[in-house]
């Protein structure tokens, strides 16, 4: 009888510290989760551009938006791979770009990317990398806002986010 109220004890003492961790964990998770929310905002209103939810976008896709995915991941290790239908790419870097620097962009020009964006400076921009903290698609976005173009998005969560949701992925064959 007494092992089996020690063993009580001890269960209910793993409990006890367990649901300490977790509860210590949420505060440092949500601490987290609040810088890179601030970051993202701060982020948005230095660039004056938007922000699109996922479900957003996909809702925009099905109905035949008219406008530019863009996927500012690299080519081979991540947009060959899997990329939301129709998202065409360009790489930008993770660092802010302030100024252009082809050496970032894969050996592309600022005529590059107007070209790929289109000649319609009020049509609708979409700009995703991976996932909130990747500040790839935020680097595109301000580009597409410095070279003129009016109805720029950034997507953060990405492809992560878009899988997340369950949304197909196109691969390049």
């Amino acid at each position: 009888m007494r092992a089996v109220k020690l063993t009580l004890i001890l269960a209910l003492l793993s409990v006890f510290c367990l649901a300490q961790t977790a509860l210590a964990n949420k505060f440092e998770d949500e601490a987290a989760k609040e810088k890179e929310a601030v970051k993202l905002v701060r982020d948005t209103q230095k660039g004056g551009y938007g922000l699109v939810s996922t479900t957003e976008l996909k809702e925009w896709i099905d109905a035949g938006k008219k406008m530019v995915i863009v996927d500012t991941m690299p080519f081979e290790d991540s947009y060959k791979k899997e990329h939301i239908p129709g998202a065409v790419n360009f790489v930008f870097p993770i660092p802010d770009m302030e100024k252009w620097d082809a050496k970032e962009t894969g050996g592309k020009t600022e005529a590059d990317y107007v070209k790929l964006l289109g000649p319609d400076k009020n049509k609708t921009i979409v700009i995703y990398c991976g996932f909130v903290k990747c500040t790839r698609s935020h680097n595109g976005a301000i580009w597409a806002k410095k070279l003129g173009y009016k109805n720029v998005y950034r997507f953060p969560g990405g492809i992560f986010a878009w899988k997340g949701a369950g949304y197909p992925v196109e691969a390049v064959k």
